[in-house]
């Protein structure tokens, strides 16, 4: 094993698959000359050159456009978006072009391209740089939507989605890609749709997803004190959702709390506590509860910022809920 940064592991994933498959390449803004807005794509130019390494204008619906039509064409492109709240210029071709291409053409086109970049808050960035659409992607038929939390995720998950011969959307987040982590020294492929959970537990399931999965362990730090034992769920993918992971952690601990950076209108949480509800309604023992933003665009102020997030004072209160413990 070696560690290596969250950018790190994009990176290398790229790099072995663009040595692999020449019809593999990356384009988007500052990802050539610059090295990527957040050093992704550092040496890539220097390697693979400008006609697989290609900096586009900043025109988002017209580069995912033209992405569009090379996937459609026997290449496998990766647009790199600045932000995914800049992807909303692109989204008429993500998801009336990329996402439904197979269908409207009865199978006679796949569009095997991968959408990736940052989402949800990055700091002081405000309402219009600040948001997490994954529930918004993972809505449209189509398009599978993956969220890694760590290196060794992001890596092995962005080959499977490089590899895939439908439109994948991979979002990651600023706040990751100087955070650090182990993987293996050789190639490895983790599968698109499988859940991982990454802490075992007896009283209480917590399902998170992305950078927000940290307040998830902070919290179940602080619970352990008090000899709450909380298994945590990383989803990884948030379409396809690893529905029977939940509900097998569901039947063991009978309490469920989903924390997820988003709104909380018809949020992925809301999709999960509709299906546990459903299918594993005898074994609850309280109401499923979620931790969600407040729903409010997101303010620029620091003190406002963390109101509005979650934080694992908020994830250890729901927590206490479902435990029906006072505080």
């Amino acid at each position: 094993m070696k560690t290596v940064q969250f950018r790190e592991a994009l990176r290398e994933a790229l790099n072995e698959e663009m040595r692999r498959d020449e019809s593999i390449f990356l384009m988007g803004e500052e990802v050539a000359e610059y090295n990527g807005a957040y050093k992704v794509s550092q040496g890539m130019l220097a390697e693979f050159g400008p006609k697989r390494v290609i900096d586009t204008p900043i025109a988002e619906l017209g580069f995912a456009g033209i992405a569009v039509g090379a996937a459609m064409n026997g290449l496998r492109p990766v647009v790199e978006f600045m932000t995914f709240n800049f992807s909303l210029v692109a989204i008429d071709q993500v998801i009336n072009s990329a996402a439904k291409m197979m269908s409207m053409s009865g199978g006679q086109f796949t569009v095997p391209i991968v959408f990736r970049g940052p989402t949800g808050s990055a700091g002081m960035l405000s309402s219009q740089h600040s948001q997490a659409f994954e529930n918004w992607y993972a809505n449209c038929p189509g398009l599978k939507v993956v969220v890694p939390s760590n290196p060794y995720d992001a890596k092995g998950l962005l080959k499977s989605a490089i590899r895939d011969n439908d439109p994948v959307i991979f979002m990651e987040s600023e706040q990751m890609y100087g955070e650090k982590g182990e993987i293996p020294e050789g190639e490895y492929l983790i599968p698109i749709g499988v859940a991982d959970i990454k802490r075992a537990g007896t009283d209480v399931t917590i399902v998170s997803f992305g950078k927000i999965i940290k307040t998830a362990f902070a919290a179940a730090e602080e619970l352990q004190k008090e000899g709450i034992s909380c298994e945590i769920i990383d989803l990884r993918t948030v379409r396809p959702i690893d529905y029977k992971c939940i509900i097998e952690s569901v039947k063991k601990t009978n309490r469920l709390v989903v924390v997820e950076e988003a709104w909380p209108l018809a949020s992925i949480s809301s999709e999960i506590a509709f299906n546990v509800q459903k299918n594993a309604f005898d074994y609850l023992d309280a109401p499923v509860t979620r931790v969600t933003c407040a729903d409010v665009p997101l303010p620029y102020a620091p003190t406002l910022i963390e109101a509005s997030l979650p934080n694992a004072a908020r994830v250890i209160k729901a927590v206490k809920e479902v435990m029906y413990v006072s505080k």
